[in-house]
């Protein structure tokens, strides 16, 4: 990246926090994370968290249990908040002060998400989660966190996930597939490979937000990327 990173949004699935197991928050695993964020928060970057909500329940599911495509997302909305205060809970437990902020209006838990309010806190040193997607139905939470890293004007979003970066096929289905260290927004829709779906991809492109995609399981990862090593796969 040619410039300097101070801002950073970090895309956490829900699947994520389930560590090894098959649903819910691992403890281990949500204890690891917040760690690791309160590093990062320690060496003065400043951190906004998108969070997903798969762990506990995903809205393109509805459809096999006879629920409204919408209604299902709403679910999943809620799911993402559930995880975001398990989140806040983990790093106020590290002395990281945090705000949870949603795009749907849950007041008793979250403060509503406004940008100017959430640029604010980032600009004081406090750790924002922001839950609920969008807070419209058919948008994914990748959606959301182009969005929200492009209306917090972050300088690159960090995209955790299970696999070390971008390859050229799915590394788990296929031996001979390469990783690519960096890649342009051109040749990632050339050839047609899965990173987000293309609603947040194109709202990248177009802002030139760009976007590091690494294995958040693998400790230590989000600060060295920070601080240039080169980890992952850069999307630039």
């Amino acid at each position: 990246m040619s410039k300097p990173i101070k801002r950073i949004l970090l895309k956490l699935s829900g699947e994520a926090l389930m560590g090894d197991q098959n649903f819910g928050i691992q403890a281990q695993t949500l204890d690891s994370f917040a760690q690791e964020i309160a590093e990062v928060l320690e060496h003065g970057y400043e951190v906004g968290i998108v969070i997903g909500g798969g762990n506990i329940f995903r809205g393109l599911q509805a459809g096999n249990i006879g629920i409204e495509r919408s209604q299902g997302d709403y679910m999943g909305m809620l799911a993402t908040v559930i995880n975001g205060m398990a989140l806040q809970g983990a790093l106020e437990s590290k002395g990281v002060y945090t705000r949870l902020m949603s795009a749907l209006n849950i007041q008793q838990v979250c403060e509503p998400y406004i940008r100017r309010r959430a640029v604010r806190h980032l600009e004081k040193g406090r750790c924002i989660i922001m839950a609920a997607g969008t807070g419209n139905p058919f948008f994914t939470t990748d959606t959301a966190a182009a969005l929200r890293a492009n209306e917090i004007e972050a300088d690159v979003i960090l995209k955790g996930t299970s696999v070390d970066g971008v390859y050229s096929a799915d590394p788990k289905k296929d031996s001979s597939a390469t990783k690519y260290e960096t890649i342009g927004f051109n040749e990632v829709l050339v050839k047609n490979l899965r990173i987000m779906d293309q609603t947040a991809f194109a709202l990248c492109r177009e802002n030139n937000m760009p976007i590091v995609v690494f294995n958040i399981r693998e400790k230590g990862n989000i600060l060295r990327i920070l601080q240039g090593e080169k980890i992952g796969t850069l999307i630039s």
